[in-house]
């Protein structure tokens, strides 16, 4: 036999014997996979299977969750005429919404319906529609929808020691989603999650970058790493390429009762004239419920554009920011307080961007950093 077959033989029968013999299986992914609803594999006759709402969890981050009937949208029901198709439709995605509980199962389980299979160009599957875990603020897995829509079975672990764990999941950036169940175990306990740093959540309201664009997964936008990081309670109003600051968006902040209201709108707007419109009569709208609550306004972080060429309509926007704080200060509004956007992400900072102007996981964590350095101090957090 000629010397190379010989060694090429010598190679197949080695790599046959050891790669392929038993328990030396390389696994294709180390985490648990998410199932149709319909198969075998998806059956958990030892779980019980809890809906939502119950009074043994609690729901986080959708205001109107109760009042819609235990529909996950972001805005009321009841006022649905009163906003834009566009921003009413964005609001069924239930970005910053989060189900929380306590329980020593030694399995857990989440039952899932979409409308359709993902679809975004510049995020995947595991950021429009996933449901991250994490256990007492550590991230552990995601359920998300890969393919197809419709209904979905997740096993997030199994086979644990059964001890009390507080459990989070964030539900998706943007996809709307039902959730049909939340498997544990027949005799598991489940109780309602320790609370609150603040008794009141911060509410955020922008573009598309508030609502999550372009985190990997729901538990990476920069309103969920804060609110891990000061355990906060918080509520994500952006909309995708709607965050114009239109005055029935501004009465639907108003109406929450926030510990700080975050204003991170600007780049949506067509002009600079058009935010000018809007962006005084924004925070006047908050100050008539809310005189001294504090509000913090940010302006638009650095697009990777501009390291080309100036963009003069970005910077208009920015001042226009910059120049609504001072009318509020020189009337007398003690309780606001401005962060440059290029301070969180700015020209040494581009690799936090995904598509150039939308936040990556870098990214998000870099606005948390300084949104929390910012917040932080005012609300009398450490």
């Amino acid at each position: 036999m000629i010397p190379r077959m010989k060694t090429r033989l010598a190679l197949l029968i080695f790599f046959s014997t050891t790669f392929l013999a038993p328990g030396f299986l390389i696994p294709l992914r180390a985490q648990q996979t998410t199932t149709p609803a319909t198969t075998p594999a998806a059956v958990q006759p030892s779980l019980q299977w809890m809906q939502i709402p119950n009074p043994q969890m609690e729901v986080d981050g959708l205001p109107w969750f109760a009042e819609n009937g235990g529909v996950l949208s972001r805005l009321p029901v009841a006022q649905k005429a009163s906003y834009r198709e566009a921003v009413w439709n964005l609001a069924q995605s239930p970005s910053g919404g989060r189900i929380r509980f306590r329980t020593n199962s030694s399995t857990l389980a989440i039952r899932l319906e979409y409308p359709k299979a993902p679809d975004m160009a510049n995020m995947h599957a595991f950021g429009q529609t996933g449901v991250d875990l994490y256990i007492s603020g550590v991230y552990r897995d995601t359920a998300v929808d890969g393919k197809t829509g419709g209904a979905a079975e997740h096993t997030y672990f199994k086979n644990q020691p059964k001890v009390m764990r507080e459990v989070t999941l964030y539900l998706p950036l943007y996809m709307s989603v039902k959730v049909l169940g939340i498997g544990v175990d027949a005799d598991a306990v489940v109780e309602r999650p320790g609370g609150f740093a603040l008794p009141k959540p911060i509410v955020f309201y922008g573009t598309s970058i508030t609502q999550g664009g372009c985190a990997s997964r729901s538990g990476m936008s920069y309103e969920a790493i804060l609110g891990r990081r000061l355990n906060v309670d918080f509520v994500n109003l952006g909309f995708s390429g709607n965050g114009l600051g239109e005055p029935e968006l501004a009465r639907t902040v108003a109406s929450i009762d926030a510990a700080m209201y975050v204003l991170d709108l600007a780049q949506n707007n067509p002009t600079v004239e058009s935010l000018r419109q809007n962006y005084l009569p924004f925070i006047e709208t908050i100050r008539k419920s809310h005189p001294t609550t504090p509000i913090l306004v940010v302006t638009a972080i650095y697009a990777a554009h501009e390291g080309t060429a100036p963009d003069p309509i970005l910077a208009g926007k920015r001042e226009v920011i910059r120049q609504a704080m001072a009318q509020r200060i020189a009337a007398g509004d003690k309780h606001i307080q401005l962060i440059e956007g290029t301070e969180l992400i700015g020209p040494a900072r581009v690799d936090g961007l995904v598509d150039g102007t939308h936040p990556n996981d870098l990214g998000f964590e870099w606005m948390a950093d300084g949104l929390v350095a910012k917040i932080a101090p005012v609300l009398g957090l450490k």
